[in-house]
């Protein structure tokens, strides 16, 4: 399975006139937040192909409305990915999985996200510490339903901030959630995707290993070729 990882930036590579015949073999798009919503409206006409997104901390269009959705999102998710419109998915293109663990039915992934960064200002989208720590226990039921019909929890944790000590700052703004060291413990994602901290060096190195799970920096855009991926 391949996937287009984007966060923070647009790129003129997605805004190109090659774009569709360079992620022709793309087949999932995520995103890490930060970005315009209407750049996943261009990404998903342009490119054909899903989008699935969290929010950042910047760029917030819409964030009440979406944070007030009480859709059954589990079903809809599903529903989306066969083909079927949605009443509440939002007018732009994507697939709005923040707070939520869905399972992608078109590519037999389960993605979760917690978007947002660490409480800095009192602005929207940000969290403190154990407000994140509650957001995961509002999503523990249904990774326990994932792991009894799918036999895991979750494939991929799509965040903002990056997990503490891997890849964050020392600033409050960048800091990373602790919280997240525990979700990759206890429920063992294959990858946390995350963005929030720009990379001056697109070359530098995104990955880190962090027990089972692949944590990678999606900064502006970056591929996941990952073979086994969707392999249930």
């Amino acid at each position: 399975m391949k996937i287009l990882g984007i966060s923070d930036n647009t790129d003129t590579l997605i805004y190109s006139s090659i774009a569709k015949d360079l992620y022709k073999n793309v087949d999932l798009v995520v995103s890490a937040g930060d970005l315009p919503l209407r750049y996943y409206d261009y990404i998903a006409t342009v490119l054909n192909k899903d989008v699935a997104w969290v929010y950042g901390n910047h760029n917030l269009d819409d964030y009440d409305r979406m944070k007030s959705r009480k859709s059954d999102s589990y079903k809809a998710f599903e529903d989306v990915m066969s083909g079927r419109q949605i009443e509440f998915m939002p007018h732009f293109g994507g697939m709005y999985v923040d707070g939520k663990a869905l399972y992608d039915t078109r590519n037999r992934i389960i993605i979760a996200g917690l978007g947002g960064s660490m409480l800095y200002n009192g602005g929207k989208s940000q969290f403190s510490e154990r407000e994140m720590k509650r957001r995961i226990f509002w999503l523990s039921s249904r990774l326990m339903q994932n792991k009894r019909k799918y036999g895991r929890y979750v494939d991929i944790l799509l965040t903002h901030a990056p997990p503490r000590g891997i890849g964050d700052g020392e600033d409050l703004c960048h800091r990373g959630f602790e919280c997240f060291l525990d979700f990759m413990d206890k429920y063992k994602p294959k990858y946390l995707l995350h963005g929030h901290v720009h990379l001056e060096d697109m070359n530098a190195n995104r990955t880190t290993l962090y027990n089972e799970t692949k944590v990678v920096n999606i900064y502006k855009s970056y591929i996941i070729d990952d073979p086994a991926l969707g392999e249930d």
